[in-house]
């Protein structure tokens, strides 16, 4: 299929402003007006949330008017939403679509408190993510070492989708984020094995994908991180559309300005490739673009 010669509309749909502690202290205002000097169309931003017990002391924060605030104290999300609006208003003009969602980090046992969140406030997106096994930190480059050492590639990958099809499964999300995370580290460790896409172990999820009609995240990290392809790979995206997966978002996943729309328009060129289009959500009902 012939690329498209003009894109009509460029998204990014995972943006993490100054809420999240592991991003830059650049505000929602700032991230708008830089999308506006990029002609980006559609802003979404997803904020970390956080809530395994485990690992309470180290990522259950925000930063809240510059300081740190307990992540379950959810007043910090009125303040979000707030600084939601007033962005829309201000930015409305300037043809630029500002957008509430958040990024949550799924593990087995979080369901109650997660399904409480989601249904206490008017999110547009909520995107599901693993970020941890065994209560380690797979997506952070100083932990991730902790979990990798000492296992083979198969074990990693099993345990791995085996909680991203519990996630999948309790039907609280509305796309699932950087979907082979895996490779971000697990590839320093377990070498290019890691690189390989086990159909046995992904195509159940991507049925169960289909069935409740999710989205899948083209989120385009990776090259920062040394990688030639994003998450997914290729391989997997295509493999996606084979069986069924008709929702797709774009996000950069941006923890500072510089990193705002990072490669969305090559991500949107893969899709096209594929014959699929873009999607966008409001008030977590989708649309294509």
């Amino acid at each position: 299929m012939k690329l498209r010669e003009v894109l009509e509309i460029l998204v990014d749909y995972h943006i993490h402003p100054d809420y999240s502690i592991d991003a830059e202290e650049h505000s929602i205002d700032m991230y708008c007006s830089r999308a506006v000097k990029l002609n980006i169309n559609e802003l979404c931003f997803t904020p970390h949330f956080e809530c395994d017990p485990v690992r309470k002391e180290k990522d259950c924060y925000v930063r809240l008017n510059c300081h740190m605030h307990s992540m379950e104290d959810w007043r910090w999300l009125d303040f979000y939403f707030n600084e939601i609006e007033n962005a829309r208003v201000k930015y409305q003009p300037y043809g630029l679509n500002v957008k509430a969602g958040m990024e949550i980090g799924y593990d087995i046992g979080l369901e109650s408190t997660i399904k409480e969140v989601v249904n206490t406030y008017p999110f547009d997106y909520i995107l599901g993510s693993v970020h941890t096994l065994d209560h380690c930190a797979i997506s952070n480059k100083e932990e991730s070492g902790n979990y990798f050492q000492g296992k083979t590639p198969e074990k990693v990958m099993e345990q791995y989708y085996d909680v991203i099809y519990k996630m999948v499964e309790t039907n609280l999300f509305d796309c699932i984020g950087h979907i082979d995370l895996y490779r971000r580290y697990g590839v320093k460790y377990l070498g290019s094995e890691m690189k390989q896409v086990n159909k046995e172990l992904v195509e159940p999820i991507l049925m169960k994908i289909t069935e409740f009609n999710m989205g899948l995240e083209i989120n385009t990290s990776s090259r920062r991180r040394g990688h030639n392809e994003f998450h997914p790979n290729f391989e997997l995206l295509k493999l996606a559309v084979e069986c069924g997966v008709e929702i797709f978002t774009i996000g950069s996943d941006a923890h500072r300005l510089s990193e705002l729309g990072d490669g969305i328009k090559e991500a949107y060129e893969l899709l096209n490739e594929l014959g699929q289009n873009i999607t966008v959500y409001d008030r977590r009902i989708p649309s294509v673009v």
